[in-house]
């Protein structure tokens, strides 16, 4: 016997009788008529090759058969109804839920604060774990539920639900005393062969950076490659460095007044942060709650608000 051939309903039935010990009484608790259930019992016995119940005072007795199934029949069955009567609603208060989350450290210095600061007000119970994935495992990781969501620029990431939080370019930051800089520099019209006379740092797992400066010829002036942006900043404040990184983080930094923003028009400049999820999980109460949290927090928020 395979179980594609067993019908629900004879296990709802089987589950029935072995709790009442009666046809009759089993045929009324599932709102059968009594000829149905017995057909359904005679269906189930021919199945399973075994009469699962025999008579006796009062009702049935079953057999040895039906005492090894009643416990996994009984389990299935009340697993079914839990997951078939789940909540439609999802509630922050209590939960003690883990959530995963796909960012880069540039993300988690971006996005977390905000992000915690509320969770911890609505959520005081809720996890969030956050790991940055390679790109291409990003989609199968939002598919299995490895992750809740993925935040950032994620071009070659296909296959997934997105929604655009905003808008941002890429920039060159510089120290604030760096010699190569006059007042027309911090312009859109800084010409782009002057980006020729400075010597650059870069980050290895943000390729759209590297990928500007090889669209720029700029592959020779790249002095350092880190593995990490937030250890950026330090060094272009102490040297005489320039790194491309993107406008919304930078912002933060030039608050301080230690460095400056230059903004030509690079190649590839503009681009989307979004919110990635799988439509496995579009419906899911919990994954919703995240998403329009994160969307309400971060949807086209000024600049200026985002700072580090």
């Amino acid at each position: 016997m395979h179980i594609k051939d067993v019908d629900l309903n004879l296990l709802r039935l089987f589950d029935a009788v072995y709790r009442t010990r009666s046809v009759s009484r089993a045929a009324q608790t599932l709102g059968l008529t009594q000829p149905a259930a017995s057909q359904g019992l005679t269906r189930l016995r021919l199945l399973i090759q075994d009469p699962l119940f025999t008579r006796a005072p009062g009702g049935v007795q079953p057999t040895a058969k039906a005492d090894r199934l009643s416990a996994a029949v009984a389990s299935a069955l009340t697993t079914l109804e839990l997951a078939l009567n789940e909540s439609s609603s999802f509630e922050p208060a209590v939960s003690a839920q883990t959530f995963r989350l796909h960012l880069s450290d540039i993300g988690e210095a971006r996005f977390l604060p905000a992000l915690i600061s509320a969770v911890r007000r609505q959520a005081p119970s809720i996890r969030v774990e956050s790991a940055p994935l390679p790109h291409d495992d990003i989609a199968a990781a939002l598919n299995s539920g490895r992750l809740d969501v993925a935040i950032g620029f994620l071009p070659t990431v296909q296959g997934t639900r997105q929604h655009a939080l905003l808008q941002d370019r890429y920039i060159v930051l510089l120290r604030q005393d760096h010699p190569w800089l006059s007042a027309a520099d911090a312009s859109a019209t800084t010409p782009l062969s002057r980006l020729r006379q400075l010597d650059y740092a870069a980050v290895r797992s943000h390729a759209e950076t590297l990928h500007i400066l090889q669209l720029l010829q700029l592959e020779d002036r790249l002095r350092l490659t880190a593995a990490h942006f937030l250890a950026l900043p330090d060094i272009v404040r102490d040297t005489d460095l320039a790194v491309l990184m993107p406008r919304n983080i930078a912002q933060g930094f030039a608050q301080s007044g230690d460095y400056v923003l230059v903004e030509p028009t690079l190649p590839l400049r503009d681009f989307t942060v979004s919110l990635h999820w799988s439509a496995r999980f579009e419906n899911d109460p919990a994954n919703r709650w995240l998403r329009e949290l994160v969307t309400t927090l971060f949807e086209a928020m000024p600049p200026a608000q985002t700072g580090l």
